[in-house]
């Protein structure tokens, strides 16, 4: 039997020409050990600088034990610069001011956790891809199979196999028609075993649904 094209547990999956590893390019969930961040397997970020922690990188705000998390699915490609605004980056702004006084005493750096927590978790489905600069604000859900442009600022759900862009980031277009979105998020192929994705490489790469099927 062959051996997969993917391999997920390697922590950086390209292999240059040279027999090298892009360096820049890692699996996620092979780079990132946070309790309040989840990745699924074949999910990249690719940098074009060495990168000493990738939680930091992509996701700054988010902490051990914040009221929130950041969910990515599987096969997700995120480009340099992309960044993940999450909940615990909002000021209060119930009262007055946002100035966020309570940070600044240890004792009461807590006292924004329950209003923070209003924003809930920002979720990746599976096989999205996140354009170069993008940014995800808090509470934000991108569906299954949706392109994120370029610099584009996403302050709102994104439909499955939607193309958003834009400031703030709208729909531009649907990849597919409302049938053929069902289907494909009925399949769901991400969830399938690798050699099983294997096979279907074609069927995916050439967009053929009814190959796809049939695999």
């Amino acid at each position: 039997m062959s051996r997969p094209f993917l391999n997920a547990s390697a922590r950086h999956p390209i292999a240059l020409p040279n027999g090298e590893r892009h360096l820049q390019t890692v699996h996620l969930n092979r780079a990132i050990d946070h309790p309040n961040i989840e990745i699924g397997d074949y999910t990249y970020y690719s940098d074009f600088e060495p990168v000493e922690d990738y939680a930091a990188r992509i996701a700054p705000y988010i902490y051990p034990g914040s009221p929130e998390r950041l969910v990515i699915g599987k096969f997700v490609q995120i480009a340099h610069g992309v960044r993940f605004i999450t909940a615990s980056a909002n000021h209060p702004m119930r009262g007055i001011s946002t100035y966020p006084f309570a940070v600044f005493n240890p004792d009461t750096m807590g006292a924004y956790v329950d209003e923070v927590a209003e924003h809930g978790d920002t979720v990746v489905g599976n096989d999205v891809w996140l354009g170069y600069g993008a940014t995800v604000l808090p509470g934000v859900t991108i569906g299954d199979g949706a392109i994120i442009g370029a610099k584009a600022v996403v302050s709102r759900d994104v439909p499955p196999f939607a193309v958003v862009a834009g400031n703030p980031a709208e729909v531009r277009r649907m990849r597919f028609d409302a049938a053929t979105v069902e289907a494909l998020l009925e399949v769901a192929w991400w969830d399938w075993e690798i050699g099983r994705i294997e096979e279907a490489r074609t069927a995916i790469e050439g967009g053929d649904l009814a190959a796809l099927r049939a695999t």
